[in-house]
């Protein structure tokens, strides 16, 4: 098993949850004990533990995100008009490398940030290599003609673990796709529960 995979594990095992609903995770083989050598001694977290906890399972889902990045989206959620919790959700859910994954263009959302940074991924037919972009309503995202035989492309839009969300539409023939809309947090095919309202009263503490 690779490091990056074990990470990938060693997140899941630390927030006791399968966050990507992949087969190869230890919770989905029912080791459940975060790791460490005193991982089994969980007590009831605190309303503030509850919070962090909350906030740590959407930036791990999201390939880990840093603590200024997601702030700075939190900020743009509250700015925005309606709900926080669905406004950021929504942020999240645009960001390019969230597309390319739930596009089904890479097995992992640190897949999709990957190929996003090797510049693998068109947006309108334009190179973009930031996976922070934010996509419109609208956008055709899709793969570089040489990069569309690519093994990790073409296995993980083959694969059975997923399905392509309805505020997406996609083509894996030609690896092309649409972002039909920004979805709400009921939208969104998250494998496990998701609570941005914890995330919003741990930010405004």
């Amino acid at each position: 098993m690779s490091k990056r995979i074990e990470a990938k594990f060693k997140i899941n095992r630390r927030l006791g949850a399968n966050l990507w609903g992949r087969g190869k995770s230890p919770l989905a083989r029912g080791k459940e004990n975060p790791p460490g050598q005193h991982g089994q001694r969980r007590k009831k977290p605190s309303d503030f533990g509850t919070q962090l906890m909350a906030k740590q399972k959407l930036k791990g889902y999201y390939g880990n995100i840093g603590e200024k990045q997601f702030r700075r989206l939190y900020d743009e959620a509250v700015r925005r008009r309606g709900d926080t919790s669905e406004n950021l959700i929504g942020l999240l859910e645009s960001r390019l490398d969230a597309v390319v994954y739930r596009l089904k263009f890479a097995p992992t959302p640190f897949a999709s940030r990957q190929l996003v940074n090797h510049g693998h991924v068109r947006v309108n037919g334009k190179r973009v290599n930031i996976p922070s972009y934010q996509v419109r309503e609208g956008d055709e995202i899709s793969v570089k003609t040489k990069s569309k035989d690519l093994a990790l492309i073409v296995e993980a839009s083959q694969s059975p673990e997923r399905d392509v969300p309805d505020y997406l539409e996609v083509d894996h023939k030609d690896m092309k796709g649409k972002f039909v809309r920004i979805p709400k947090l009921a939208d969104v095919p998250y494998p496990v529960q998701m609570e941005p309202n914890l995330v919003v009263e741990f930010y405004s503490r």
